[in-house]
């Protein structure tokens, strides 16, 4: 299954290892493929870099020792599908493009979206769905 995780989900991670989202970072890692675009890896260090510079060791140490996809498409494809955020827009088009499975976010903008695939989950929604 390949998962891209969103940012939030990330930064929360690298945060909280304990907390839902760190679970699911170390549940995706341990059986599932992560897959990240580019666009995630910038906004990581962007957003890292201005709200928690402490933490950027830690996310470039993450970022070198895991093993991920970049899931870059030739070109992205939303299928006309638009989301609130227009910041969110790349990575939903990067998604559908590169056809995930499952997109593991807290953020409202994509959880409100109807969409059939990939699924849209929040991390404790993804956790609950891989429990037997």
């Amino acid at each position: 299954m390949r998962v891209p995780v969103d940012t939030n989900v990330v930064i929360s991670a690298l945060l909280f290892p304990r907390s839902a989202p760190g679970e699911v970072l170390a549940h995706v890692l341990a059986g599932e493929r992560l897959a990240l675009t580019q666009w995630i890896i910038d906004e990581l260090h962007e957003v890292v870099s201005r709200k928690r510079p402490d933490l950027l060791p830690a996310l470039d140490t993450l970022l070198a020792s895991i093993e991920y996809e970049l899931a870059e498409p030739d070109q992205p494809d939303s299928e006309g599908l638009a989301i609130a955020d227009v910041d969110d827009q790349p990575i939903l088009d990067a998604a559908l493009a590169a056809d995930v499975d499952v997109i593991v976010t807290g953020d409202k903008h994509f959880l409100v979206l109807d969409v059939d695939r990939p699924q849209i989950m929040t991390p404790r929604a993804f956790l609950d769905s891989r429990t037997p």
